[in-house]
């Protein structure tokens, strides 16, 4: 399919009362047709990977499109300059939550990106590093517990960051790498508790909320 042709599928799936739904989600913006992330789902599959029609859907700015963009590109493919473009035209966190979980992960710089957008100071781009921390430790079956291990003093030196979208997301990084087997769990446990010692609310949040899940959830390995 063509990019027009992609675009003109797109925006006649619009609907309008899933655009008010999404603004209760804090999902907003000029630019949402409130298409169904399972009918994005289809249309991705009948596409097929595509990296040069995945940039041109990205640059037209529609939110659905770029979410469709993430599900068409090829991992293999996607530069550096291309994951700083997208990670800095972010403009909601489900976008990026699903370029991060979709696309991201699955490239040869994701371990790197994630580490170095876990500095930043933009929001959304921090958002982002840890984001890539949780979706890694969920898909990315072969890689060894080191690397884990690594993020989390990062997550505990950003365990302080008291913005919403953060402090939820390096909860998210530390519950997720705790989950994936018996070695990060005890691990992950041991690091929720030194961020506890932290005196800043978000610290206490982010900790107290991970401990209750890691000590109740069934691990194997």
């Amino acid at each position: 399919m063509t990019h027009t042709a992609v675009l003109s599928k797109l925006k006649s799936l619009k609907n309008r009362r899933n655009i008010e739904g999404m603004a209760r989600f804090g999902i907003r913006g000029r630019n949402l047709l409130g298409i169904p992330k399972p009918k994005l789902d289809r249309l991705a599959r009948a596409i097929g990977k595509n990296h040069a029609l995945a940039l041109k859907l990205w640059d037209s700015g529609i939110h659905e499109a770029r979410i469709l963009a993430a599900l068409i590109d090829a991992p293999e493919r996607v530069t550096s300059a291309q994951m700083e473009k997208w990670v800095r035209e972010f403009d909601s966190w489900d976008l990026r939550d699903q370029v991060c979980g979709h696309l991201f992960d699955r490239t040869p710089r994701a371990y790197a990106k994630a580490l170095q957008w876990s500095r930043r100071k933009r929001e959304y781009e921090k958002r982002a590093g840890f984001v890539l921390m949780a979706v890694l430790a969920t898909h990315d079956r072969k890689a060894p517990d080191g690397v884990f291990l690594s993020f989390l003093p990062v997550v505990r030196r950003e365990s302080g960051d008291g913005r919403n979208f953060v402090k939820k997301a390096v909860n998210w990084a530390l519950r997720r790498i705790g989950k994936r087997n018996r070695r990060l769990n005890l691990a992950a446990m041991a690091e929720a508790r030194r961020i506890q010692k932290s005196p800043q609310s978000s610290a206490g949040w982010i900790a107290a909320d991970a401990l209750r899940e890691l000590k109740s959830c069934k691990i194997r390995g």
